[in-house]
């Protein structure tokens, strides 16, 4: 058969020729099962503050605690996924749980708060890990096609954001946060049902459960499910006690950091105690990045709703619509960001993985460096011009895209196979403890006054953006100056040396 005859092959067709059979279906999973959690981390301050009447500085304690535990729950997600329930199992319940929470929280108490957050804490706690495992386990270790796949997930996942974010401010502007919630539950069950559409697809490959007998499975289930509800319970109490909750995140975050280092000296191979040691320093950048970006629904939030004049283009902007911002440059530029990456390594050449933290981190600095720029400049009001914040959140999001998908990714080029569930959760619970750093930082940037006038709240900003965005722009720096030592760490540069043809890999 000549060129000319060959049937012509379908986008489907092509597209499974570079990415291994399931990676698609997640792309949709990952862009339903976010939603919900996009309408709560963009509305949970608003929601307490002026549809709870909850003060500002416990609301955002509140918040705190939720980003904490929803990110620091993945390091239990990792654990729990392919020991007790399979991956696809796990991350099931927790679609349901949400779901569920969702449905409490649009009841206006507090009582109802509480439980609904508990309930949906504990299911959105679990299932990033396992969906980001599912994803990995399609590829082998140094099968460079997993950066693309979860670059691809990523903006998949930010559609998701977008539509949450955009439906967040459309009720937060008509005061009705009700049916806000009741829609947001709606794409956890979508993905819910994707997933139990795809079960046979999604199967686990190679974990614990995979190997172990009817009875053993059985016995482990029953354990995993026990967990679930003690953690609903333990987790009910947390989020009335924030203080002490904050707490404990930071304290599990300083044992994860002896764990991960005990771990990495007893590791039997040179080879793997130094891509466990290249992942601390790497653990550590990422820890600087993410606590500025987590002040997003806490102290920003609250300094965009307040201190900004949010008057654009004829309109008012909602304060959950200016993280759309974010949405739309992930959006647009992780397939972009992909593409480049993929004609760079066909050249044999490639940017590094601590070279593009490093880049990370200056973007986001910088972005927080402008924001007491902005607030020199304000109106009589105290108003800062809303194009400050715009250029903030483009810094910060275009620095999202260079660590957070190429950090997923690392940790399979980094782990040691059977510890790839753990610090894949030990990677994802450094955003909670960030989390629990935005909250202090996000309480400074209130000060010691009650008062929501940005004449008067507008010097406590300036010093806590100033303070933040120098620090994180002087951790690049010196990141940059640590790129030699680590990369002899990860050996990421032999990576380079002979560009990986799909045929290498099986699909």
């Amino acid at each position: 058969m000549n060129q000319i005859d060959r049937p012509k092959r379908s986008l489907y067709q092509k597209y499974t020729d570079v990415m291994p059979v399931g990676a698609g279906a997640l792309f949709f999973i990952q862009t339903f099962s976010t939603l919900a959690f996009s309408v709560l981390y963009s509305t949970l301050t608003l929601y307490a503050t002026n549809g709870l009447k909850i003060n500002d500085k416990l609301a955002l304690s509140i918040t705190a605690v939720f980003v904490a535990f929803n990110y620091g729950l993945h390091l239990l997600g990792g654990y729990m996924g392919g020991r007790f329930l399979s991956y696809r199992m796990l991350f099931c319940i927790g679609m349901a749980l949400t779901l569920f929470g969702c449905l409490l929280i649009a009841v206006p108490t507090i009582s109802s708060f509480y439980w609904g957050l508990a309930t949906f804490l504990t299911g959105a706690g679990i299932n990033v890990t396992c969906i980001n495992c599912l994803l990995t386990q399609l590829f082998q270790p140094n099968d460079k096609r997993r950066e693309a796949a979860f670059l691809w997930n990523y903006s998949g996942m930010n559609i998701g954001f977008f539509i949450g974010f955009y439906i967040s401010g459309y009720y937060y502007k008509q005061n009705d946060y009700h049916t806000l919630f009741m829609l947001a539950g709606m794409g956890n069950l979508i993905a819910l049902l994707l997933t139990l559409f795809k079960w046979k697809l999604l199967r686990d490959i190679d974990t614990n459960l995979t190997t172990m007998g009817l009875n053993e499975r059985r016995e482990a289930y029953f354990k995993g499910i026990i967990i679930l509800v003690v953690l609903l319970l333990a987790l009910r109490w947390l989020l009335e006690n924030p203080r002490f909750s904050n707490s404990l995140v930071l304290s599990v975050g300083i044992l994860m950091a002896f764990v991960m280092s005990y771990l990495a000296i007893k590791q039997p191979k040179l080879e793997d105690r130094n891509k466990m040691w290249a992942y601390i320093i790497l653990a550590i950048a990422s820890l600087a990045f993410w606590t500025l970006y987590q002040l997003c629904p806490m102290g920003l939030t609250l300094f965009a709703e307040r201190n900004v004049d949010r008057h654009y283009l004829g309109m008012l902007i909602a304060p959950q619509w200016i993280q759309n911002i974010n949405t739309v440059v992930i959006i647009i530029g992780g397939p972009v960001l992909s593409v480049f990456f993929s004609a760079l390594r066909a050249r044999g050449k490639g940017m590094t993985i601590p070279l593009q933290f490093a880049i990370a981190l200056l973007l986001i600095g910088i972005g927080f460096a402008l924001l007491p720029v902005g607030i020199y400049f304000a109106d009589a009001k105290g108003l800062s011009s809303f194009n400050w914040i715009f250029a903030c959140y483009i810094l910060q999001s275009v620095g999202e895209l260079f660590i957070s998908p190429i950090g997923y990714a690392m940790v399979g080029q980094l782990a040691p196979a059977r510890l790839q569930g753990l610090m894949m959760g030990t990677w994802m619970m450094l955003t909670g403890v960030a989390g629990t750093l935005s909250n202090y930082f996000s309480q400074m940037m209130l000060g010691d006054t009650q008062s929501t006038d940005p004449l008067i709240t507008n010097p406590s900003f300036s010093h806590t953006f100033n303070l933040l965005g120098w620090g994180t722009i002087g951790t690049g720096i010196l990141l940059f100056v640590l790129l030699p030592f680590i990369l002899r760490l990860t050996q990421e540069k032999k990576l380079f040396a002979k560009p990986q043809s799909v045929t290498e890999v099986t699909i």
